[in-house]
């Protein structure tokens, strides 16, 4: 997903002079074209990331349509204020991309691993929050960032190595969910890297002989509320699965939107668990951990 972003975002900067990447040390693979030939609108700023989105604010009031490119704990965590009050509170066009999101750098410990993320972008106002699914997804967000984006924008990416799921999805819309498949008994929501797993469990329960859709929530703000509403009435059964705490992520929204609407399907949620969890080892073996492999989530749904 990483490369996917690179490539996109280089398109992109190509295309339009007015797209600058601010970096804090880490520079993402991919961009050294754009690099080499705009110099001038690449700036790196050392391991300061407060001083990351202060460039980026001050790039965004020029006219300019800055990314922001970090290990997601360091984009969004570390210069949570100037996120908040340079970004959020001016309402400027500003991308901060949040690279390996979730548990995925899971041998770093806790200190690079973002487990509540999405409930702390979604509380920001003027915030917009993406996840893509796969590497396809990430170039289709990636793209709305450069090119339609109006707002603050936290796009919470993988690392590498994300499978394609999307080739013969529905069209990728901003705001709207997008069904990877389409089944009538039921329906897989996720977003994120993660999505390589809930697939899996859509194979496993398609194998048992349920109609299963599979159902991409790519943008978690603004949430699909009619989307997911119409999900609710069309499956007897939903499943949630995300990389996230049970607070503020998709799984709290889904239960309210089911709440709202009254819908009488059966509701699954499979989160992190609301700890952190003292484990050393593989990203599989961290989510094991919380509770969610494939195995976990099968063992409840019949």
């Amino acid at each position: 997903m990483r490369n996917a972003f690179c490539a996109s975002f280089c398109e992109a900067a190509l295309a339009d002079p007015k797209i600058y990447l601010v970096v804090a040390d880490i520079s993402p693979p991919g961009i050294a074209e754009f690099v080499s030939r705009f110099p001038e609108r690449y700036i790196n700023v050392g391991i300061a990331e407060q001083a990351m989105i202060g460039v980026a604010a001050g790039l965004a009031l020029q006219g300019k349509r800055p990314f922001v490119h970090t290990i997601a704990a360091f984009s969004l965590y570390r210069p949570f204020e100037m996120v908040r009050d340079d970004l959020a509170y001016q309402n400027l066009p500003v991308t901060v991309v949040g690279m390996g999101a979730g548990i995925i750098y899971s041998n770093l410990g806790a200190t690079h691993h973002t487990l509540e993320d999405v409930a702390v972008a979604s509380a920001l106002p003027n915030m917009q929050v993406i996840s893509p699914c796969d590497p396809l997804e990430c170039i289709e967000a990636t793209r709305w960032c450069a090119e339609k984006s109006q707002s603050p924008v936290y796009l919470r990416i993988g690392r590498t190595g994300e499978p394609v799921l999307t080739a013969d999805a529905d069209p990728w819309c901003f705001g709207k969910i997008r069904y990877l498949r389409h089944g009538i008994e039921v329906c897989i929501m996720t977003f994120g890297a993660i999505t390589n797993m809930a697939s899996q469990v859509a194979d496993r329960l398609t194998e048992r002989g349920m109609s299963t859709s599979l159902v991409s929530v790519h943008t978690l703000k603004p949430i699909d509320i009619a989307g997911i509403a119409d999900a609710l009435f069309k499956h007897r059964q939903i499943i949630v699965i995300e990389e996230h705490v049970p607070q503020g992520g998709l799984a709290s929204h889904v239960k309210q939107i089911a709440w709202d609407v009254q819908a009488t399907c059966r509701l699954h949620t499979f989160t992190l668990q609301d700890k952190f969890v003292h484990g050393y080892g593989t990203w599989e073996e961290l989510l094991s951990l919380h509770g969610i492999s494939v195995g976990h989530i099968l063992a409840r749904i019949d």
